[in-house]
Parts: C-alpha cells; sequence; structure tokens
C-alpha cells in the first residue's frame, strides 16, 4: 500500500491571494503546437506498437524544436517564403522481431496529420520541413516495457483542484477564441492565440495577442476596424461569464500603433507566428491541465510525447490533476488540494513511493475529517491507474 502523507494548507487560499497571474498558449502557440504534435506522435506510435507487436514498446519523443520559417505581407494576402522547420527526437523502438517498424515515416505522417487537422491556413507540406531523430533505446530502459511495466525514471508528478475564477476565465478565453463557432464569425483571426491574466484583487486584467490574416486585410486601417469587433466579442463573452469577480479588462495585441503599416499590426499569412517570428520547444508551454499558473507549484517534466504507460513524469504529471479532481469533487470537507506523487525507477507505475496531499479543508472542518476517505480514495484510484495509462495510449484523454 502506497504511504499517503497529510498536510493541512496555511494561508490564503490562491483565489484569496493580493493577486494571481495565469497564462494560457492557445492552439497555434509554437510551444503548444511542439507539444500536441509529438503528443498525436506519440500516440500513433502507440497504437502501432500495439497493433503490430502486442503492447506498448519503448519511446519517448518529447524532444522537439519548431524553427520559424519566413513570410512577406501584403495586403489581401502574403506569401511563405522559407518553410518552417520541425525537428523531432529522443528514442523509439525501431525493429521487432527482425521487421523494420518505420518510425520515421510514421511520426512525420502524424505529424501532418495534426497540422491538417487543426490549422486552417498551413500546409503541412508546402510550409514544413521534417526532421526525425528517434533513435533506439538502451537495453535496460527497453527491458522495463518487457511484462509487467514498470517506472523508467525516479520522477514526481504534481495537479490541483479545483480552478481558480481567473483560471477558468484564462482558459476559456483561448478556447472560445479557437473555438469553431468564433472562427465562423471571425475568419480573419489565427491561431496563434495567448492570454495572460492578472488578478488584482476582485478585478482581472486579461492581455491577449491574436494575429489577423492579411488575406482579408486591404489596408491597416480595416485592421483595427476588425480588430474592434473583436475586442468587443471577446469581452462580451468573458464579462457573461463572471461569477465572484468584480470586472475584467481586456487588452488585445497591445503592440499595435496605426499609421505604420504592417510594422504597426499584428497581422500574419497563415495565423500563426511560428511563419516568421517566433519557434517553439517541447516543455515550454502550457501544463496538465492546460494553465501555466504562476501561484501554483510546477513540475518541471515535459508531459508531451512521453511514453503513456511507462514514463511516470508524464503518467504522474496527468494523473495528479485527475486525482486531485476526484477528491475535490467527492470530499465536502475538501475545499482544495495540491497532490504530489513520487515514483522510484524500477518500481510498478501504480505503486508510487510517496503520495503528498496538502489540504485547503472547507469551513469548520478538521483535516481527520478527510484522512481516512481520501486514504482509500487514492488507494482505489492508484488501482485504477493501469487503466487510466491505456486510456492515455489511446488518446482517450488529452491535454486540455
Amino acid at each position: 500500500m502506497t504511504r499517503v502523507i497529510f498536510q493541512r494548507a496555511d494561508g490564503p487560499a490562491v483565489r484569496d491571494l493580493a493577486v494571481e497571474i495565469v497564462e494560457r498558449k492557445g492552439l497555434g502557440h509554437p510551444d503548444t503546437m511542439c507539444d500536441r504534435i509529438v503528443e498525436h506522435v506519440a500516440q500513433r506510435l502507440a497504437r502501432m506498437y500495439v497493433e503490430r507487436t502486442g503492447a506498448v514498446r519503448h519511446f519517448n519523443c518529447d524532444k522537439a524544436l519548431l524553427a520559424a520559417g519566413r513570410v512577406e505581407h501584403r495586403w489581401g494576402g502574403g506569401s511563405v517564403t522559407q518553410p518552417m522547420r520541425l525537428v523531432i527526437g529522443d528514442r523509439a523502438t525501431a525493429t521487432w522481431r527482425g521487421e523494420d517498424l518505420q518510425v520515421g515515416e510514421l511520426t512525420v505522417e502524424a505529424a501532418k496529420e495534426w497540422i491538417r487537422g487543426h490549422l486552417r491556413h498551413a500546409d503541412p507540406t508546402a510550409h514544413f520541413t521534417y526532421t526525425v531523430t528517434l533513435q533506439p533505446g538502451s537495453p535496460e530502459l527497453a527491458e522495463i516495457y518487457a511484462g509487467r511495466v514498470r517506472a523508467n525514471d525516479t520522477a514526481a508528478g504534481v495537479g490541483y483542484a479545483p480552478m481558480t475564477e481567473a483560471e477558468r476565465l484564462v482558459l476559456d478565453t483561448e478556447q472560445y477564441a479557437n473555438s469553431a463557432a468564433f472562427k465562423a464569425l471571425f475568419p480573419e483571426t489565427g491561431e496563434d492565440v495567448k492570454v495572460m491574466g492578472v488578478r488584482s484583487g476582485r478585478s482581472l486584467e486579461l492581455t491577449m495577442a491574436m494575429p489577423l490574416l492579411d488575406s482579408h486585410l486591404a489596408n491597416d486601417r480595416e485592421y483595427f476596424l476588425r480588430k474592434e469587433r473583436i475586442h468587443a466579442a471577446i469581452l462580451a463573452q468573458v464579462q457573461s461569464r463572471l461569477h465572484s469577480l468584480n470586472d475584467v479588462s481586456l487588452m488585445l495585441n497591445a503592440t499595435d500603433e496605426p499609421g505604420r503599416g504592417f510594422a504597426g499590426i499584428y497581422a500574419s499569412v497563415l495565423g500563426i507566428s511560428a511563419e516568421s517570428a517566433d519557434s517553439g520547444e517541447v516543455g515550454r508551454g502550457n501544463r496538465a491541465n492546460g494553465l501555466i499558473s504562476f501561484s501554483r507549484p510546477g513540475g518541471a517534466e515535459a508531459i508531451a510525447g512521453k511514453n503513456p504507460v511507462g514514463h511516470v513524469g508524464k503518467i504522474y504529471g496527468m494523473f495528479a490533476f485527475a486525482l486531485a479532481d476526484a477528491l475535490v469533487r467527492r470530499l465536502d470537507a475538501l475545499a482544495g488540494v495540491t497532490v504530489w506523487l513520487y515514483s522510484q525507477i524500477g518500481q510498478p507505475v501504480e505503486q508510487p513511493r510517496r503520495v503528498f496531499l496538502l489540504a485547503e479543508l472547507a469551513p469548520g472542518s478538521e483535516l481527520g475529517d478527510i484522512e481516512c476517505p481520501a486514504r482509500e480514495m487514492v488507494d482505489e484510484e492508484l488501482e485504477n491507474l493501469p487503466a487510466f495509462c491505456r486510456r492515455l495510449a489511446n488518446a482517450e484523454l488529452q491535454i486540455p
């Protein structure tokens, strides 16, 4: 039985701090693109291994770099003059009983598949080049995946629940701006949306970046007219979802300056800054719940692209959030909780060495009110961890 350690949280909850800072890197942000692409590659690799070898084999494809390309802007529609370069690497089982599993080809195919399915104006063949360096893993790590899967590393994961109102609004704002409904209303907007939220007391200040496609623009005057309508729609959406906060402000594309042409606006050819302005890398973006919350603890592991059945950095990083959410939903005495899980290499994945719960208690509750039921829940959820891993491998669980 895993040892579970409890501690009562002292001091104010995050939602009651004087200042709270939350960031969300959206669908088309270069860092998010890297994360989502390698995660899709990992899902395709896991499926291939099961189909061709009977089980998920040793792989980690969590090292990726997206190097920016170049574009030429023009009113009415610019062009890509140099494609972006996507580099994906680390380790993967390349052969099975003498058969070439063609992991390089599958990786490129999966990357193109994700780009085609999520970026409306990017051509995965014309606008990207690909370099894949997935080498066979070391024998001792490959052996971990033979028989009962064991932890491939000594690592820890952390998660928390519930989200604060500021966290929820930052996440919702990006998801709204990249929703199919919003893109139908404002087809001139790109996918590279980034939202930074700063709550001071009961007020929330949002700073948002989102490019407008130059193919929809005749001049910079039209850009600012369209931007004004987009700003109004997003602000109205956020205001409609306020609960305990009193007010919200929104700054959209803060560096814009009328009268300077393309030098004074955030215009894009493809809707993503990686086309010319910004590169991306796995692990620099959102955590397992889709946010970068500066008032919360965060792990050092990059979750995307790692093996879904043996890499405890990935598994515990996602499972900690799921466990925290389950505890808060089922225990009335628990107002909030932060969960840490720690593994030791070579041990069964479902048997972490320690689980630590930092409990924020509901008014009138004591730590003793939650210890027994929480411990039972932790044991129950850990028994189901192999099923959780299978859901990760089958792409039934996704990073928001």
